[in-house]
């Protein structure tokens, strides 16, 4: 007999999955990349109303936070797939010799933002400004953001995921998660501005579902299973987050009500799931030119080795070619 190929080898594999899913469940763990919230909601979504398990999975769910290594905790085992902050992250661990794949992006936009007081109107005016910035940003998005506007090293202080210096200071402009950190500076009652990114060319994947290579290689009906029960997690979310937000309230308390439809809000009016690809290919859909552009970032700013890493190497297309979950 012929060889399947790799796409109707994921066909057959989902299709067994879906035949499976009445008998024993396979387990997988999933851990994300921050406490569990509102940009977590479809894998939540998918273990609260069932969707894993109509796949023949049982999902279990870890949180990560800022002290949390979630790629060494996956290459330790801890974990079998991991939320990428985004594909360049993922990228960058492959060049360094983890054996990371991607195979599918959630968000079509990165969520990274700026923000500042309400007398910034464009990045160009935050030129001189005091700019707080995690660490990790010095390798991706501040590189992008000085080639573009002209911004120094000079400008930058830690972010410490706290608003209070920014609040305080009407000359200091901040990074967050345009699901989150403007809602807390709006509750603290300073009128900002607030830029996003992917709207000004900003062109990396977030919210990835990432796997080792070997993961993929020996559980590709798990894989599949788990991809396409994620992309109807997220669009049941994104129609009615109610059971979802449940247990992300159980494993994150301190997560509010307000909070939560602040944040599926912003998802929505932005179009950060089901915006770019996903309105044409699906939920989770990921284009070849783009991830070219950004392995091509990479190369420029020499974070990644070309010997070592090729514009497709950190990622397999296969399990979000035929997925088709619309918005």
């Amino acid at each position: 007999m012929k060889k399947l190929t790799a796409r109707t080898f994921v066909a057959a594999t989902l299709g067994l999955a879906l035949a499976a899913g009445a008998q024993a469940q396979e387990k997988l763990t999933y851990m994300t990349n921050w406490y569990a919230q509102a940009e977590h909601g479809g894998f939540y979504q998918a273990v609260a109303t069932g969707i894993y398990k109509k796949y023949g999975l049982d999902v279990t769910i870890k949180m990560g936070g800022p002290q949390v290594n979630i790629l060494q905790l996956m290459a330790a085992g801890q974990t079998d797939c991991i939320m990428g902050s985004s594909d360049l992250q993922m990228m960058v661990a492959r060049s360094g010799g983890l054996p990371v794949v991607t195979l599918a992006a959630v968000f079509q936009k990165d969520p990274q933002v700026l923000i500042a007081h309400e007398e910034i109107k464009s990045f160009e005016d935050m030129k001189g400004k005091t700019i707080l910035i995690a660490p990790s940003a010095r390798q991706g998005y501040w590189l992008w953001l000085k080639s573009k506007y002209g911004f120094q090293d000079a400008q930058t202080r830690p972010y410490t995921f706290n608003i209070q210096p920014f609040v305080a200071d009407k000359n200091t402009v901040q990074q967050g998660y345009l699901t989150s950190e403007p809602f807390a500076v709006q509750k603290a009652g300073v009128k900002a501005n607030t830029f996003l990114f992917a709207d000004h060319g900003w062109p990396t994947y977030a919210t990835t579902i990432s796997c080792m290579e070997d993961t993929v290689k020996n559980r590709s009906k798990a894989m599949a299973a788990f991809v396409r029960g994620t992309m109807e997690g997220w669009k049941s979310y994104l129609a009615d987050p109610a059971p979802a937000n449940v247990l992300i309230k159980k494993d994150n308390p301190n997560m509010s009500d307000e909070q939560l439809a602040y944040s599926v809000a912003k998802l929505k009016e932005m179009g950060i799931v089901t915006g770019g690809g996903a309105s044409k290919n699906g939920i989770g859909s990921m284009d070849i030119d783009r991830v070219r552009k950004n392995h091509a970032f990479l190369l420029d700013n020499k974070l990644v080795d070309a010997g070592k890493l090729g514009p497709t190497t950190a990622y397999n297309f296969d399990y979000i070619k035929d997925l088709k979950v619309m918005p």
